[in-house]
């Protein structure tokens, strides 16, 4: 039996089912001319099954009930009205208004994309990650995101600096999720297709780093990964290269005498050679005092192995921190580049990452630094709730710092500023962090970006006149949907007819494009008002809210079947929160509460914290008032629902059904398997 279901579950095409009017027909008699489907042995007794547990569930009912039975529904609405479960009355169309898109947006996409695509064919090497960034710019304002990724992806396969690597291994790491995964290390890789937080740290075009899930060498130390390094070799803070008949030299620190010798430690840098063979009296002396000089006796044993053998060997990391504060006094490439990755091979959590970056940035420790910033990264969004991180990323000298060790940029700055954004757009630190993405902007894209998102987060903010000034900044730079923003901002600020001959002008300049007359149909009423919409449509039909604002309309005419029917034509193909929470409200007021729980039950399927009724109400306190409006059912009866849905491609009603499964019943595991079908679709 187990075989035959697996090989049922193989044999079906998911595709080909959703383009048919039923999934998987069967058949009731329990017959076998289904074949593998559920017509067959398999799905034959599945149904079966869920049949005598819904009829083994009746007659639980029915002997537990021995008074007659009552009319749960008719009591219950007479406790419960219309007017308590809408606290908002019926949506206006002066209170429903399409969202700004916070992405590039261009009048002809076909056009930017081909532009894109020839800057990517005719870049260097050097230059391909950054036009692939550009690429992901394009592709962000679609609703795939998989064109997105693939885009992200192929930046990070054609970076070559330490810094790209960095960000963009961790932005599509935060793509995935995985950062939702409990009890992993952002600095954890092996075992997962994942790539090697450590292949990030080594410079210079690699792009099977990216497609080799680990590149730890195992049982190596991890700073020979990070040096490339294939012979370690381990010393004590006390052993040399050579015996002490070989020192002819000593430093003197203190009352402690190190022994080494003068050639080894003049190789270390042009300042020592000066000092140990040049005019200076340091050169005919056997004994050079060097207390002054910031370093311990055991810092600078450990700079007199390193003289002799070029290796830091298992010193503690309070020498190998004095060491690179020597290299850095004394200019001493090789011994800073040794620390720089010793230092970064012991980054592994927050906790190491934050003591360590000070030291990082202090000595311009560049690879100290990357391997911090990488798990700052890695933990987001959890990370922002440190407020060192925050103080860092966000503020304009904790820019300035990074920016000295060539770790600000643009794309760190979008990066966060996508995440920031995500988790709380009217916030302060996403404001900062945006000014910082439009401080490193150079191009004319990163630029029409930058101040485009700044004005979006500011009308978000309801801080109209400076929304204004960042959409006319878009503008200027050449972003031509960013007039959308400054018609919005003026409309807010009272000059509704400037808004309205600002999208007039937009329209006679370009080519008519649906956003461009959903816009101005915002500004204008009646006739007008509706033919705009309709002109929207045309041109666009996957545009929502041209749907939404009929229905609203015919919902003022009290014509609320009618502004059902319109709704359905846009959810028909096209599932969104916003239409699903106004088709539950009109379902609510025709006192359909049943169809109103499924859209408010699926519409939390989508969007779990959405709260309803322009912010007044949580759909799941919704969810309560309207759950004991309707028939309530057993778990048998929801999974025959849930079969019925499925076969004849209700997925509304399918996503309804399994959130109400998952809320009081057990197998969560496979409903949530069915659910991500769903979703999928």
């Amino acid at each position: 039996m187990q075989h035959n279901i697996f090989t049922t579950m193989r044999s079906l095409k998911l595709s080909e089912g959703c383009k048919a009017t039923q999934v998987y027909a069967f058949n009731p008699t329990g017959g076998e001319a289904g074949g593998g489907g559920y017509g067959g042995k398999v799905g034959g007794k599945f149904l079966q099954h869920l049949q005598d547990l819904r009829a083994n569930s009746i007659r639980t009912k029915s002997s537990r009930n021995s008074h007659p039975p009552t009319n749960h529904n008719q009591t219950t609405r007479t406790d419960v009205s219309v007017e308590s479960l809408l606290p908002a009355g019926l949506p206006t169309v002066d209170l429903i208004e399409p969202k700004i898109e916070p992405c590039l947006k261009s009048v002809d996409f076909v056009e930017s994309l081909a532009d894109v695509y020839t800057k990517v064919e005719n870049s260097s090497q050097l230059e391909k990650s950054d036009r692939f960034l550009e690429q992901c710019a394009v592709f962000k304002g679609l609703s795939d995101p998989k064109l997105f990724r693939n885009s992200l992806r192929s930046a990070r396969q054609h970076a070559v600096d330490v810094h790209s690597k960095v960000v963009l291994a961790s932005w599509l790491k935060c793509e995935r999720r995985e950062d939702e995964l409990i009890g992993l290390s952002a600095m954890d890789c092996c075992g997962r297709n994942l790539e090697c937080p450590r292949a990030c740290l080594m410079s210079g075009y690699d792009p099977d780093s990216v497609k080799d899930p680990c590149v730890c060498l195992r049982g190596q130390p991890e700073e020979d990964v990070l040096m490339g390094d294939e012979d370690y070799l381990t010393f004590d803070a006390d052993e040399g290269g050579g015996g002490d008949d070989d020192c002819d030299m000593s430093f003197c620190i203190g009352d402690d005498e190190i022994r080494c010798v003068r050639y080894n430690v003049a190789s270390l840098s042009r300042p020592f050679r000066a000092m140990l063979y040049g005019e200076f009296k340091e050169s005919r002396r056997e004994k050079i005092n060097f207390t002054q000089n910031g370093i311990s006796a055991e810092g600078m044993r450990g700079a007199m192995v390193f003289s002799q053998t070029k290796r830091l060997g298992t010193f503690d990391p309070k020498i190998v921190l004095e060491l690179l504060s020597l290299a850095n006094r004394f200019c001493c490439d090789e011994l800073k580049s040794a620390c720089d990755a010793h230092l970064a091979s012991l980054v592994c959590d927050m906790e190491s990452a934050v003591i360590l970056i000070e030291y990082g940035l202090e000595e311009g420790a560049n690879l100290l630094v990357a391997a911090c910033l990488q798990v700052f990264l890695r933990e987001l969004p959890f990370s922002m709730n440190n407020p060192y991180v925050m103080r860092l990323l966000c503020g304009s000298e904790g820019r300035e710092r990074l920016a000295s060790v060539g770790h600000a940029s643009f794309l760190l700055y979008y990066f966060l500023s996508q995440i920031a954004m995500e988790e709380e757009m009217k916030s302060n630190n996403t404001v900062m962090l945006l000014e910082r993405l439009g401080e490193c902007a150079t191009e004319d894209w990163q630029k029409q970006l930058a101040y485009h998102l700044l004005g979006v987060v500011m009308l978000e903010r309801k801080e109209y006149k400076d929304a204004q000034n960042w959409f006319e900044e878009a503008v200027e730079a050449g972003h031509v949907y960013s007039s959308v923003g400054v018609a919005r901002a003026k409309y807010h600020r009272g000059h509704k007819y400037s808004a309205y001959k600002m999208m007039n002008s937009l329209i006679s300049d370009h080519s008519p494009v649906g956003w461009m007359y959903q816009e101005r149909s915002l500004f204008c009423t009646g006739k007008e008002k509706l033919m705009d919409l309709n002109t929207a449509t045309e041109l666009d039909p996957t545009l929502p809210f041209p749907y939404m604002c009929r229905a609203v309309l015919l919902v003022q005419e009290n014509k609320l079947e009618s502004a059902i029917s319109e709704l359905n034509k846009i959810i028909g193909f096209k599932v969104s929160p916003d239409c699903l929470e106004l088709r539950a409200w009109i379902s609510m007021a025709l006192e359909d509460f049943e169809g109103a729980l499924r859209d408010v039950r699926a519409l939390l399927t989508l969007d779990p914290n959405h709260m309803m009724f322009y912010g007044k109400k949580h759909g799941d306190q919704l969810v309560e008032l309207l759950r004991p409006l309707v028939q309530q059912c057993s778990q048998a009866d929801c999974w025959m629902q849930l079969y019925d849905r499925w076969s004849s491609v209700d997925d509304i009603g399918s996503l309804a059904v399994v959130h109400q499964m998952l809320a009081n019943g057990p197998w969560k595991s496979l409903l949530r398997f069915r659910q991500s079908l769903l979703l999928l679709r």
